[in-house]
């Protein structure tokens, strides 16, 4: 296939006594300031005398010249193509500029509370990229035992539905994502989470970053609003809402959940994970439970729900949604199959009350219209067809065997410096250290040997009262928790 070959080109005239100069210094410029990218593929000679109005033998002198300089190389049967670029030192932006400054910027997002927010996934202590030995960070999943096959099957039939019927070209305006998903979705989180609903009361989103996002548009009035967050909580969770311009104010948690009597009274939204504290662990008690809710109807506000890993119980009798127990309209219930399915699908949705759906679904519109069809309807037959019930029970026995091999490790090896916090529910266990132990160097110095874990520290808003590490166990099977805790007893030892 010929290439494309936009990049306009100054022909020579008739009487030009440096032709090939003349193109060649059109191209290397071309090429050095990226309007042709390394890999892209010059015009064969033949084609490139026609279009530069050169003969053919000056345009192989032209190309001879340009791979002299390393800039192009040619290779019998695939043409002549750009090379990459080597960095040269005045590529560096100089040491006295500083781009975040810029004025025209909006400060919020280059404040160092946001950035570090944003940048939760990234380990500040060492900048490689390259994939951890042993990753032991939370809200992972295992992308290895998902049933790959069957989903790619059943999301090719359904892009054959959309070959033979093609989605029609209307405005999407006032769509609240695929019927077909949220039918499927209130099926699923009837049985799961024990909360009823309808399809009309779902709003299908990308993923549930994109629904705090919503729920912050729709609810927060700017510089008025009071949000209570949880401490430690979810960094990401809390930016939607600040950038919205809400009053953030933490609340600390204990071994039952959100402290309630420390709410402030004129909260007008309260966040929290009642099924499983992100990233204590915690469940919500039921005196706890009605207590918040209490408080939400006296007081006029509303409970944002995050049940991100709800679906992995492993002991006691099942826990209810906290959207349950609402008979007042106040809780808005956000789920997500980043951990029951896959992270790349983006895809999320929010269980809301019908007074709020409107602005929301607005606000979805405005942000991208809708999310991916294809995805939706691949979703929503692997919902419908019982794939989702039969992997979240195949995982629920993998990450089961995951914990209690990590509990047990850390209770027996590791009591001299963690005390680890028993959790029925998720993907993670949080263990507080014992004073002595600095976990943040501990986190740091195992970067340095390639394993990514999280301290406590980073979690907080506000000032940290507890000290402690994070283990993720859902994108570590047991061998790499094995080598994970060996690295981590070898620093701990070095104390």
């Amino acid at each position: 296939m010929e290439p494309l070959f936009e990049i306009e080109i100054e022909r020579p005239t008739a009487n030009s006594r440096d032709v090939t100069g003349l193109i060649f210094r059109q191209l290397r410029a071309a090429i050095l300031d990226g309007r042709l990218p390394a890999g892209v593929r010059l015009p064969p000679t033949r084609q490139a005398a026609v279009m530069f109005g050169v003969s053919r033998n000056t345009a192989v002198e032209v190309y001879d010249r340009l791979g002299t300089e390393g800039l192009v190389s040619g290779r019998q049967g695939s043409g002549t193509r750009v090379e990459a670029l080597r960095r040269r030192p005045d590529d560096e932006p100089s040491a006295g500029t500083d781009v975040s400054q810029d004025a025209r910027l909006n400060p919020f997002w280059l404040s160092r509370d946001v950035t570090e927010s944003l940048g939760f996934w990234r380990n500040p202590s060492d900048g490689r990229a390259e994939v951890p030995a042993v990753d032991l960070r939370p809200a992972l999943v295992d992308s290895r035992l998902f049933p790959h096959a069957t989903f790619r099957t059943i999301s090719s039939g359904r892009l054959r539905e959309f070959e033979r019927a093609p989605p029609r070209p209307q405005s999407p305006q006032g769509y609240q994502g695929s019927f077909r998903l949220r039918d499927a979705i209130t099926r699923h989180i009837a049985v799961t989470r024990a909360v009823a609903c309808r399809p009309q009361e779902v709003l299908v989103t990308a993923g549930a970053q994109q629904a705090f996002d919503i729920l912050a548009r729709s609810l927060v009035r700017p510089g008025e609003t009071v949000v209570a967050i949880e401490d430690p909580g979810y960094p990401p969770m809390r930016v939607a809402f600040a950038a919205a311009g809400a009053r953030l104010v933490p609340v600390p948690v204990d071994q039952e959940g959100l402290i309630v009597e420390q709410l402030p009274s004129d909260a007008g939204v309260i966040c929290l994970c009642p099924s499983h504290q992100f990233p204590l662990g915690a469940s919500m008690t039921m005196a706890r439970r009605r207590a918040l809710l209490e408080f939400a109807h006296r007081h006029g506000a509303v409970v944002i729900e995050d049940d991100y890993d709800g679906e992995f119980r492993y002991d006691g009798n099942p826990l209810e949604a906290l959207h349950a127990a609402d008979r007042h309209d106040l809780v808005f219930y956000v789920g997500t199959f980043s951990k029951s399915m896959l992270p790349a699908l983006r895809l999320g949705f929010v269980v809301a009350p019908a007074w709020a759906l409107p602005a929301m679904i607005a606000v979805k519109n405005c942000l991208d219209w809708h999310c991916p069809s294809w995805v939706q309807a691949g979703v929503a037959e692997f919902i419908a067809a019982g794939h989702l019930t039969r992997h979240v029970r195949r995982m629920r026995n993998v990450y089961r065997g995951r914990r209690q091999f990590l509990m047990k490790a850390l209770t027996q090896n590791f009591g001299r410096w963690l005390s680890p916090i028993p959790s029925s529910y998720g993907m993670h266990l949080a263990a507080i250290a014992k004073p002595g132990v600095d976990c943040d160097l501990l986190a740091q110095a195992l970067a340095r040997r390639n394993i990514r874990i999280h301290s406590l520290r980073r979690f907080y808003f506000g000032q940290p009262i507890e000290n402690g590490l994070i283990f993720g166990y859902g994108a570590a099977d047991q061998q790499q928790l094995e080598q994970g805790l060996v690295a981590l007893h070898d620093e701990l030892g070095s104390l």
